[in-house]
């Protein structure tokens, strides 16, 4: 048992207070304190992130073979294949689900027997550091907690959420087209209760502390089986309140400032990372005053990359790109381009103009892909996602498809774990799967098209074959263990955005001992460029860069001269 410090419970006591107000009472802090003496105190080893961190983004079964435990058969491929890019594992939702490919748990506590079991989790933890998600917002409708909700008997039975269907909810934000409230007949008759995703994810009320107290449980179990980053997922829509968007409210925000301070004092290398498919004003808003998160997703970059590789110009990514702060000590980014959701289209507001937004839509669609849609106040609906793999999103351009898709999507890459933050690979990227049409037409899942099972023995084929994946997969690799080298690629190191033309983005990152100039030409063509004066070694070739051209979507890390 472990006894917590004065300063640290009046910093638990006060987040309390403000999350619960009039009803807090000191129960609620002795629950909490009685859950945290029960986890052993880790010491830190050192710190949270460095250049050499590169995360993998994959499901428990994204690789399967026959006999075997989908997670035995991924730490098998990795250790064979990556085992020198990676130091952190994302693995999606691990644990017993009812839809939504794991974001509706059933068990928070268990692992997927589907999958493998705790000692294959703990195995990866050998290897790699693990990424794992709290599924926050919401629980399965097949969960023993909502079960005992509609029996109104046991825990769970005031763990969610009801509402009078008369209700003025108009101001919600959806992020789906689905009804709101969903009518289940309970033992005290039909409640309708709160679904934000779907009618089988049930989300939670965390105006109840007894469920607060319970997920704190859940999170330090995580952190003690080896857990490093948290994702919290959805947290955006923890809080609600009728008659606002119930979208990022303060006491969700304290939720997560919480979680931090509790995760922190189990094991200071433990890092919070929110999932927040928002603006990008909003999305940043969750590092709080240095306080909540320690890294938030990069959500704008996806999108606005689809449109500078697509467009042939840098202006909208530049423009953002210029705006972000320069983040220190124990905040940073979370880099990605594709996960294993759709290439989210919120966050582009304020960042594109809508006829941009549009085009980007339909050449999408001219791709094979798909979009998901929400729902508006006024009853309208517009586009929440786009669903395609990020390599054949990269086929073409305005123009259509070309034969540059892969020295296209390389350039993504590359763009991608140049910006300051950690980088994210999503496995179907690595991969360059295309997309997973038969996936599609099984589940009548929209995301299902970027969600693809690769049999081991398929995949292996394909990378050691002549095939755009082949190239992909080995670029990478090499690119990855070259910039795990540079010291300018610290996560925290300071970065500048430069304008040398619409035809390029154009960063420099900078440490006391290294500066590089990373220079990407956006266009499907040869152009003409002018280096600032002191850059000449190009990391990427291992040669000097004396040219006044560069290749179509060439990329340059070039080192300045040392004087």
């Amino acid at each position: 048992m472990i006894n917590p410090d004065t300063s640290f419970i009046k910093k638990i006591e006060s987040r309390l207070k403000f999350i619960y107000k009039d009803k807090f009472d000191n129960t609620i802090l002795a629950d909490l304190l009685h859950v945290i003496s029960s986890y052993q105190i880790n010491s830190s080893k050192g710190d949270k992130w460095n250049e050499k961190d590169v995360v993998l983004i994959t499901y428990g079964d994204s690789i399967k073979n026959a006999d075997e435990e989908p997670l035995q058969t991924l730490r098998a491929f990795l250790n064979d294949k990556l085992n020198e890019q990676l130091t952190v594992v994302h693995i999606l939702p691990f644990f017993p689900y009812s839809s939504d490919d794991g974001f509706s748990v059933i068990d928070f506590r268990e692992v997927n027997p589907e999958l493998g079991d705790w000692r294959d989790i703990e195995d990866l933890t050998i290897d790699y550091d693990l990424m794992a998600d709290l599924v926050i917002n919401h629980a399965s409708s097949k969960s023993q907690w909502f079960k005992n909700f509609l029996k109104q008997h046991g825990k769970g039975k005031d763990y969610f959420i009801t509402e009078d269907p008369e209700t003025d909810l108009s101001q919600v934000t959806r992020p789906r087209n689905t009804p709101l409230l969903t009518p289940y007949e309970t033992a005290n008759g039909t409640k309708h209760v709160w679904t934000t995703f779907s009618a089988d994810q049930v989300d939670l009320n965390f105006s109840n502390p007894d469920l607060l107290v319970e997920m704190m449980d859940i999170l330090l179990g995580y952190i003690n089986k080896g857990a490093r980053i948290i994702r919290l997922d959805a947290i955006a829509f923890l809080w609600k309140v009728v008659g606002t968007t119930c979208l990022h409210l303060p006491e969700t925000h304290e939720v997560v400032k919480l979680m931090r301070d509790v995760a922190e004092f189990i094991n200071p290398d433990t890092i919070i990372l929110t999932e927040t498919n928002v603006p990008n004003k909003e999305n940043l808003s969750y590092f709080g005053d240095g306080d909540e998160a320690h890294m938030v997703y990069q959500f704008s970059l996806p999108p606005l990359l689809l449109h500078a590789l697509h467009t042939g110009t840098s202006s909208y990514l530049t423009s953002w790109a210029k705006s972000l702060p320069q983040l220190e000590g124990d905040k940073t980014f979370f880099n990605f381009t594709a996960s294993h959701d759709g290439v989210g289209v919120r966050p582009l507001e304020g960042l594109l103009p809508d006829d941009e937004k549009n085009n980007l839509v339909e050449n999408m669609k001219g791709f094979g892909g798909l979009v998901n849609y929400k729902s508006n106040p006024d009853g309208s609906q517009s586009p929440y996602e786009l669903n395609i793999t990020y390599f054949d999103a990269l086929k073409g351009t305005h123009k259509g498809e070309d034969s540059l898709q892969a020295e296209r999507f390389l350039a993504s890459q590359v763009c991608m774990m140049s910006l300051a933050g950690v980088p994210a690979f999503y496995i179907h990227s690595l991969t360059a799967t295309p997309n997973y049409y038969e996936g599609v037409e099984k589940t009548k899942h929209n995301r299902t098209i970027n969600r693809r099972k690769w049999q081991l023995n398929e995949l292996n084929e394909v990378l050691s074959n002549d095939s755009p994946q082949k190239k992909v997969f080995e670029s990478l690799r090499q690119l990855i263990l070259l910039r795990k080298k540079q010291v300018a690629f610290h996560p925290n190191a300071a970065q500048e955005v430069l304008d040398l033309g619409n035809d390029f983005f154009a960063i420099k990152r900078q440490t006391q001992e290294q500066t590089i100039l990373v220079v990407i030409n956006l266009c499907d063509e040869e152009k003409k460029i002018e280096i600032p004066k002191g850059y000449g070694f190009d990391l990427i070739t291992g040669a000097k860069f004396s040219s006044e051209k560069i290749k179509a979507y060439q990329c340059l890390w070039l080192v300045k001269e040392k004087r």
